[in-house]
């Protein structure tokens, strides 16, 4: 703005048009994005005109506050960024929260407030609106997602109070995978306002959160329960480290120092770097000066409190340094419009250690990232010009050591590293250091452990600094030059107990930055040590029988007295295939669908047909019983989804067959031989999928045949008619694998989180166990007959094959441990929840329970 000469109305001919044009005269135009190219920003100087007609506000509401903003443009930077709070103040006063957008009229409203939602680099002002049921947000602007943000209150998982600019303003809100979103970090205006909401929101009758203990964590991660990478993440996130703040993002450490060996051998201790110190220069004479000075108090032109570093390990610009390729808008946001030198980028793994080590200034840590996922962010896509380094090289992928062999090779290796016995038993030496007794004091001076005082918690108060240039400089260095983690520690951290593998963490983190789709960092935990893993093993100190009596109690059917099952139940109503059976969740009727339309309804109660109902002259393909157990949803091949329950209602879904449905956590989706996978949202409230949602769409090269998630997972495993197995990630529908598996179609899938195992069966009558974060196959079974369906007993897997057999699977060692002739013909489809349901080719339905 400081650039522009006039703002003002075009004056437009009287025949024209068009009117109320806005015109501004300016010496430099910034061009950002051009063609919709991700690119450093092109500075155009020369005094020229630009026009803009405003298409969703007036000219006369916006001409005003553009020329407030210019004339702030012109002051000095304190000044001008106390107009703009001035400005922002105003228009941010007079803007109250719609109520219209409440979701019930009843709900009972317990506060309103302004406040920031702080995401990477931007800070978005709205207001919030807290309810007895629901937590609204509502920016001012209409950048969001939603124009406003809904949290039922019983999504809540954890509130987490944190500081925002070394101020106790932030409170950061964890949710549930079905919820709009999983994080939510809010600043308020000041400290009594945050502590307020904080009060009212944790009162709440329908908040249940999750107990997490700092003691209870320490204790679980001694004992060896939790990992080292989960206790790490946890400690980061008490320290009020958040992936929504690049001032205040999770550390973590560097753990091996070589990067030049052919082989990474974790039984070599010098393999390792010595965590009892920062990253520091040890042997640099100018450390040992300055060690010497602070110490002897010999440099009194030295500001007090002293320090030893002038920066620190972890900054938005160290963060942004290793994401780069990933998050290149964000650099050119952070670094005016500009990517850093190509020779100063993140180019190497060996090089970056090398620098940390003998740099004056540099001894950054790691970020989450280097131990989880697949490593794509060092990647570089192609489609960014970073430019040409002095030897001609353009800036490329990094190079990795000699024993990786890819970025996901590289993470695993890593990720064995951080979870070895070495690490383990010293581990708590770096804690001390980042997060421990030695972050102040005298123990913070004898480990050359000091940073500049702004680094800490606590050193200033902004609110009573008047000087408005020296709060502006203030808060830039707070904002730019690093954070020191809050205190969680005054004394010593203990040791850890025990050693050996370490288990796989019991949290599926999504290690990522927030960002937008598209630069959108892919991080699923993958652990592994000791022997060679079981097909399905979890890793956890319970075998199969103890897990499968834990999570079947109360179940009649299980792997002890499967061979005395026999069918209690049998029925024909059906003039073909049964295509789906269900149980109600009450157990007391099973709903089923078939090839000749019809949806059936069985009481077990009366032992008789209760409904009968045609709901498509064509096929139906499966069918959902939502949670009220009376209604249903199904698929049909005319291309439509049908609900049948107090009316019958018809969503026209997709251009080809709706070849299966699920339903999980609010969320319902449809899969359909046109290759696509559609994602619809259908609140408790409403009653009628012509009332829901549309939330996406998943596109395959070919028809989607079979699909599967579990609740409280954000990915979807899909199997195609051409033989390809897809992960997807739900939060942003993206593709994060996808592998040609089967010679043919997919029949079936089933996801098995515990063990992060995805198994498949084809056509081609192969059963396929392959690894969910690296989507490598790992164990592939001939079978006589194709399966063509899947259902979960435990531990244990149930398939039904074209011949009619009921088998299950051991899937530790991959064998079938048990099976019986069900039907005559193919079984098409199999219930395992509570009783075993099965429904085949022959017609016939049948309901098993074990013998006497």
């Amino acid at each position: 703005m400081q650039n522009v000469k006039v703002i003002e109305e075009h004056q437009v001919g009287l025949l024209s048009k068009i009117d109320k044009i806005l015109k501004i005269t300016s010496d430099q135009c910034v061009e950002m994005k051009k063609n919709n190219i991700i690119a450093p920003f092109g500075f155009k100087k020369g005094l020229a005109d630009y026009f803009f007609r405003l298409n969703y506000a007036t000219l006369d509401d916006a001409l005003g506050p553009i020329c407030q903003i210019h004339r702030a443009s012109t002051l000095p930077p304190a000044e001008q960024a106390a107009m703009i709070s001035v400005i922002v103040l105003s228009r941010r006063s007079r803007v109250k929260f719609n109520t219209s957008w409440l979701e019930d009229l009843y709900e009972n409203i317990l506060l309103e407030t302004q406040a920031d939602r702080i995401t990477p680099l931007a800070t978005n002002p709205g207001r919030i609106m807290l309810t007895s049921s629901r937590l609204y947000f509502q920016p001012f602007n209409n950048i969001d997602r939603w124009p406003v943000l809904k949290i039922r209150i019983k999504d809540i998982r954890q509130i987490i109070l944190r500081r925002f600019l070394l101020r106790q303003l932030g409170v950061e809100i964890e949710c549930c995978d079905t919820a709009p979103v999983t994080h939510l970090y809010l600043a308020m205006k000041t400290e009594a306002d945050r502590n307020e909401f904080y009060e009212k929101i944790t009162h709440l009758e329908e908040l249940q959160l999750e107990e997490r203990r700092q003691e209870d964590m320490t204790l679980r991660w001694q004992s060896g329960i939790t990992s080292n990478y989960d206790y790490l993440l946890y400690l980061n996130s008490m320290a009020d480290r958040s992936f929504n703040d690049l001032t205040q993002y999770p550390v973590m450490p560097w753990v091996v120092q070589d990067y030049h060996s052919s082989q990474l051998d974790l039984d070599d201790e010098s393999t390792f770097r010595d965590l009892t110190n920062k990253l520091s220069v040890r042997g640099s004479e100018d450390l040992f000066v300055c060690i010497f000075c602070v110490n002897q108090e010999r440099l009194p032109d030295l500001p007090e409190p002293k320090f030893l570093y002038g920066s620190h390990y972890s900054n938005p610009g160290y963060v942004l340094f290793f994401l780069a390729r990933i998050a290149p808008e964000y650099v050119l946001c952070l670094q005016n419009g500009r990517f850093d030198h190509p020779d100063r980028m993140f180019n190497s793994i060996q090089d970056t250690w090398t620098n940390c080590l003998t740099g004056a200034s540099d001894f950054k840590e790691l970020i989450p990232e280097f131990y989880a996922g697949s490593g794509e962010f060092l990647v570089h896509n192609g489609v960014i010009n970073f430019g040409f380094r002095n030897d001609g090289r353009p800036v490329g992928d990094v190079s990795l050591p000699p024993w990786a062999s890819d970025p996901k090779d590289f993470i695993c290796k890593l990720q064995e590293a951080l979870e070895s016995d070495y690490v383990s038993r010293h581990l708590h030496l770096w804690i001390d250091l980042i997060f421990g007794y030695k972050q102040h004091g005298e123990a913070a001076m004898e480990a050359d452990n000091v940073f500049h005082y702004l680094t800490y918690e606590g050193s200033v108060d902004l609110q009573r600094i008047k000087d408005l240039n020296e709060r502006a400089c203030l808060e830039t260095q707070i904002m730019e030059f690093g954070q020191t983690p809050k205190q969680l520690f005054t004394s010593p951290h203990p040791q850890r107990l025990t050693s050996g593998p370490i288990p796989r963490p019991l949290v599926a983190h999504s290690v990522s930055l927030h960002i937008k789709p598209e630069v959108q960092v892919v991080s699923n935990v993958h652990l592994e040590g000791g022997d060679a893993p079981s097909l399905m093993q979890t890793n956890l100190s319970v075998d199969v029988a103890d897990k499968q009596d834990d999570k079947e109690e109360g179940t009649a059917v299980n792997f002890k007295n499967f061979d005395s099952l026999t069918p209690q139940l049998e029925y024909t109503l059906h003039k073909n295939i049964v295509t789906a059976v269900h149980m109600s969740a009450d157990e007391k009727n099973i709903f089923s669908v078939s090839h000749d339309g019809l949806l059936k309804m069985y009481s077990l109660e009366e032992q008789r047909q209760l409904r009968s109902v045609n709901l498509s002259s064509m096929p139906l393909s499966s069918c959902v019983v939502m949670p009220d157990n009376k209604t249903i949803i199904a698929g049909s091949w005319d291309n439509n989804v049908i609900e049948y329950g107090s009316v019958q209602e018809t969503l026209q879904a997709h251009d080809d067959a709706v070849s299966c449905i699920m339903w999980m956590e609010r969320v319902l989706y449809t899969a359909s031989w046109d290759g696509t996978v559609k994602m619809w949202q259908l609140e408790e409230e409403q009653d009628s999928v012509t009332h829901s949602e549309y939330l996406g769409q998943l596109d395959h090269e070919d028809g989607v045949l079979c699909m599967d998630t579990q609740a409280s997972c954000r990915r979807l495993v899909t199997g195609s008619r051409d033989g390809h197995l897809a992960l997807w990630d739900l939060d942003h529908c993206y593709l994060v694998s996808s592998i040609s598996l089967h010679d043919g179609p997919i029949n079936a899938c089933y996801m098995c989180l515990e063990s992060r195992r995805i198994v498949t069966c084809g056509a081609d009558r192969l059963l396929k166990v392959t690894d969910m974060d690296t989507m490598t196959e790992m164990f592939a079974k001939d079978l006589t007959h194709p399966v063509l369906c899947i259902g979960a007993l435990g531990s244990l897997l149930v398939t039904g094959n074209a011949a009619g057999l009921l088998q299950v699977w051991d899937m530790d060692v991959g064998q079938v441990v048990a099976q019986l002739e069900a039907h005559k013909g193919g079984i098409t489809s199999i219930d395992t929840r509570g009783v075993l349901l099965s429904g085949g080719e022959d017609r016939c339905i049948r309901l098993w329970k074990p013998g006497p």
